[in-house]
């Protein structure tokens, strides 16, 4: 109560004084001291206005306009290599129905025909009854050996090999533009590189089966080839390692990748080459002796009825071989394992091109990062980076003693 008594008595004493307004004024006196202007800058603002905020208008414009004409292209070469991998995996489950088909339907009319031949053979017919059953037995080993001569010329299980591999390399590729997409890091270069994997993608398995086919009997066994051939490089001098500042690279990680090719040389291509060698002859001479044997049989029959038993025996047994060995070559799918074994030659010919590609190059700011490169290339191989490490000092201190490593550079096939 006395504060607000206190507070009321102060604010009736101050309105009974009325305030007096007080006016004053500071005179300076003159002097002949002037302040200098600034000087405008109206014309150069203009002039930077006019010419330069331009340019780098124009600048940024032409880069967006180059960037947005490369993630366009790019995306026009993810929609092209999205189609080529239904193609391709299409085309590839048609091709192993062909032979599924053929090889069931060639051992069906071939063994029918081995039937026919042996009701003649047994039953003792003539005239009529005989002309009818080796006429049959003639012609359906007649149709068998022509379709076995065009199912071995083919080898549709080799090609249904190819197109699996096609798309496999197809998806791989598509996954990579779409990580380039998506993580924005992409050039011009990029876009020519893309779209000579896809071509060299479609050399090596063409869809196409008269002209481009792959020859399924080569003289010898090589492996396949898939990727564009890189531009060699003038060698520069020779880059030296520094502590830091080598983007991952170091003189130990570039002899350790050189370790493992040279195995991978002396060990897993070399194995790959005998197998191939050794399913390319079997597939050879399979695909002959079943149309041989089929034929056989065709004449056989011919004279079932004529000659006593003999006759029909052979052709009976050639028969029956000639549907085995059809039943082996095509049920065994020999075709595809030469195939596959052409592929896994490829996998180490890229992985040594690659490698020694990448330490050709001198400029290690150039290179991918030697961390990644070597985490990528241990799990290609089936390995973690320790066991890749692991692997070549063993390789390195068994050709110091000048004995053979016991084990093989890929872990995976």
């Amino acid at each position: 109560m006395a504060l607000a008594s206190l507070q009321t008595s102060t604010i009736l004493l101050c309105s009974s004084y009325p305030l007096k307004r007080i006016k004053a004024a500071i005179h300076i006196p003159k002097s002949n001291f002037s302040v200098p202007k600034i000087p405008t800058t109206t014309k150069h603002v203009e002039g930077l206005t006019k010419s330069h905020v331009p340019l780098l208008d124009q600048n940024n414009v032409t880069h967006s306009t180059t960037s947005k004409n490369t993630i366009m292209q790019l995306y026009a070469i993810l929609e092209s290599v999205s189609d080529r991998v239904e193609m391709h995996k299409n085309i590839g489950e048609q091709r192993q129905n062909w032979n599924n088909l053929l090889l069931n339907n060639i051992n069906m009319i071939t063994l029918a025909a081995t039937t026919l031949t042996g009701v003649a053979a047994a039953t003792g017919a003539i005239g009529a009854p005989l002309l009818a059953l080796k006429l049959s037995s003639t012609l359906l080993f007649s149709a068998a050996t022509f379709m076995l001569l065009i199912m071995n010329k083919i080898q549709p299980s080799q090609l249904a090999e190819e197109q699996r591999n096609a798309t496999r390399l197809f998806k791989r590729l598509q996954s990579e533009i779409e990580n380039r997409i998506a993580l924005g890091n992409y050039t011009e270069q990029d876009v020519k590189f893309s779209i000579e994997k896809v071509l060299a993608l479609d050399k090596a398995y063409p869809l196409p089966l008269l002209g481009v086919m792959l020859e399924k009997f080569p003289a010898k066994y090589e492996p396949a080839n898939w990727w564009p051939k890189k531009e060699t490089k003038t060698k520069t001098q020779q880059g030296k390692l520094i502590e830091n500042n080598n983007n991952g690279w170091s003189k130990e990680l570039e002899m350790e990748l050189r370790e493992v090719i040279e195995v991978a040389k002396r060990k897993d291509i070399e194995d790959y080459e005998r197998l191939g060698n050794i399913a390319l002859k079997v597939n050879k001479s399979l695909a002959i002796a079943g149309p041989l044997l089929t034929g056989i049989a065709a004449i056989g029959s011919v004279f079932v009825g004529n000659n006593g038993s003999i006759a029909g025996i052979i052709a009976m047994m050639a028969g029956s071989l000639g549907a085995a060995v059809n039943a082996f070559e095509h049920g065994g799918q020999v075709g595809m394992v030469f195939e596959m074994y052409r592929n896994c030659g490829g996998f180490f010919k890229l992985l040594e091109e690659t490698v020694e590609s990448t330490l050709e190059e001198k400029d290690f700011e150039a290179r991918e990062n030697g961390e990644i490169f070597e985490m990528k290339m241990g799990l290609m191989l089936g390995r973690s980076v320790s066991e890749l490490r692991e692997f070549a000092l063993k390789s390195a201190s068994c050709r110091m003693e000048g004995i053979e490593v016991d084990e093989f550079a890929n872990k995976m096939f």
